[in-house]
C-alpha cells in the first residue's frame, strides 16, 4: 500500500492549445513528483486513449478513459458557472478513475500536469500518518522560465495542487457507476470545497508546515490563463498606487537557486528553465 499516490488529471487532446507544451510541461511535473526524498509514493496520470504521454520513470502508471472532450473547456463559451460546472466534472471524472485504480493508498494529493511539488512531501505524511491531511496554504508563484519564485500565503484558494488527503475521508465509491455527478465536482473536482466539506464533518485539514508547491502561470497552454506575476503583482497600476502591498510583494521574491531547483524541480538536470 503506497502511502501517498499522486493523482495527474490530463485534459482531452482535443482540449489542448498545443499538446507538445502541455507533454513537455507533464515531463517536469512529473520529474518533480519524483524529486520525493521518501519513495512510498506512486503517481498516475489520466489520460484519454490515444493521447502522447512522455515516457514515464518508475512509479509512474497510466489510466487510459474515454471522456469525451470538454466542450466548455474555453472560459467564453458560455457563462463563468458553466464553465467551471463544465470543467470540474470533467476534472472530477479523471480524478476518480485514477484514485479508484490505488484505492488502497492512505493519502491522495492531485497535481495539475503543469505544477511543482516540494520533496518533503511524502517524508512530511510519513511522520504524520494518521493526520486527516493538509492544505498548502504557503506555496509560490513562478512565470514559465523565469528566474524567480513569488512567495504566495494564501495558495490552496489560487492553485488546485494544494491538497493532500487521507484516502478514506474521500468515501471512494467501490465502481466508478456508484458515484453522483453532484458529488464527483464538489469532492474531486473543485479544489476550494473539500477542506469546508471535511470541517464540517469533523476531520479538517491541517496547513502544511512548509511551503509545499509551486504554481506555474504565464505559459500558453495555461488553463486558467493567469497572467505573469510580474504583471500581476508588480508591473501594473493597480499594483503602483499600492506601495505597501507592493513592498511586501518584493519582500516575497526568492531568486530561483539550486536549492529551489532540487526541492521543487527535480534538481538541475532537471532545470524548467
Amino acid at each position: 500500500m503506497p502511502l501517498v499516490t499522486f493523482i495527474i488529471p490530463v485534459r482531452h487532446q482535443d482540449n489542448a492549445r498545443d499538446w507538445s507544451k502541455l507533454k513537455a510541461n507533464l515531463s517536469q511535473t512529473v520529474a518533480s513528483i519524483a524529486n520525493q526524498t521518501n519513495g512510498d509514493w506512486r503517481g498516475i496520470i489520466v489520460a484519454n486513449e490515444g493521447a502522447d504521454l512522455p515516457d514515464l520513470p518508475e512509479k509512474f502508471s497510466a489510466v487510459r478513459v474515454t471522456f469525451p472532450p470538454n466542450d466548455m473547456h474555453e472560459l467564453g463559451k458560455g457563462s463563468k458557472e458553466d464553465f467551471l460546472d463544465a470543467f470540474r466534472a470533467d476534472k472530477g471524472r479523471r480524478v476518480l478513475s485514477g484514485m479508484l485504480a490505488a484505492a488502497d493508498s492512505r493519502f491522495f494529493m492531485i497535481v495539475d500536469d503543469d505544477d511543482f511539488v516540494s520533496s518533503r512531501i511524502v517524508q512530511h505524511a510519513s511522520e504524520n500518518q494518521n493526520a486527516n491531511g493538509w492544505t498548502i496554504d504557503h506555496g509560490y508563484i513562478w512565470d514559465d522560465g523565469g528566474n524567480f519564485l513569488l512567495g504566495h500565503d494564501d495558495f490552496s484558494h489560487l492553485c488546485g495542487t494544494s491538497l493532500i488527503i487521507r484516502a478514506d475521508l474521500y468515501e471512494l465509491p467501490q465502481r466508478f457507476e456508484d458515484a453522483s455527478l453532484d458529488w464527483i465536482k464538489s469532492m474531486l473536482g473543485s479544489h476550494v470545497r473539500i477542506a469546508d466539506i471535511l470541517a464540517q464533518r469533523g476531520a479538517p485539514l491541517d496547513k502544511l508546515p512548509f511551503r509545499g508547491a509551486v504554481y506555474r502561470v504565464a505559459h500558453g497552454g495555461s488553463h486558467s490563463r493567469a497572467p505573469s506575476l510580474m504583471r500581476q503583482y508588480f508591473l501594473n497600476r493597480g499594483m503602483l498606487l499600492k506601495p505597501r502591498r507592493l513592498l511586501r510583494n518584493f519582500r516575497k521574491l526568492r531568486v530561483l537557486g539550486q536549492g529551489y531547483r532540487r526541492e521543487f524541480f527535480g534538481g538541475a538536470r532537471s532545470n524548467p528553465a
